[in-house]
């Protein structure tokens, strides 16, 4: 099964699909993840996209689809795959389409006003990436990372000031898919302000997963 999870940044897209990973086997694709690895190792790439996310902008859309698509050759991917915060604009979409045509794009459908919340209090460890928040899901020690008590820090997209120009992009480029995913017949809309456990059983239940 090939599905896209897309909706506002902080939806919860991430911490679902990693759950249907972890349930069913099919790979989580984040561009997100793919970037910041590129910015650890200090790519060429990594510079550029590491100067683009701390605006809160978008990374281009050609180079995008490149990266995505040379991801989803790899052998873990032929039984299907979840894309996760991509596509983001109706151009990648409609070039997907034509590359990879998916069977559902699951719409987490989040206030702006729970955006911020989720974000802002997000707190991330820089060694293995585990996600945390100072009001739903704190670290049993205050700052440090559970796993391996690294020091938990704020990415520079979760900053207030970032947050705000996301949603900007958000409404302006990605919210489109959900009238193109509509017309194409394969938008599925998910409450994403509900619990983790209501939106991930929401999913399994519209997917017919068991």
């Amino acid at each position: 099964m090939k599905l896209v999870f897309f909706g506002a940044p902080g939806a919860g897209k991430g911490t679902i699909s990693k759950k249907l990973n972890e349930e069913y086997g099919l790979p989580q694709i984040s561009t997100g993840d793919l970037f910041r690895e590129n910015i650890k190792n200090r790519t060429e790439l990594g510079l550029k996209v590491s100067s683009i996310l701390e605006k809160g902008e978008l990374v281009p859309d050609q180079l995008t689809i490149s990266i995505v698509e040379m991801r989803t050759k790899n052998n873990d991917c032929k039984n299907g795959y979840i894309l996760d915060g991509f596509p983001r604009t109706i151009i990648q979409a409609e070039n997907w389409e034509k590359i990879s045509p998916i069977d559902k794009a699951i719409y987490f459908d989040i206030t702006d006003k729970e955006v911020m919340d989720r974000l802002s209090g997000r707190r991330v460890c820089p060694k293995c990436g585990q996600i945390y928040h100072i009001l739903f899901n704190k670290p049993k020690k205050d700052g440090k990372c559970d796993n391996d008590d690294e020091t938990l820090y704020i990415r520079p997209d979760d900053k207030e000031e970032a947050i705000n120009n996301r949603l900007n992009v958000y409404h302006k480029q990605t919210e489109p898919l959900i009238e193109y995913y509509t017309n194409i017949n394969k938008i599925v809309k998910i409450n994403a302000v509900n619990s983790f456990e209501d939106v991930y059983s929401e999913i399994k239940s519209k997917l017919k997963l068991k």
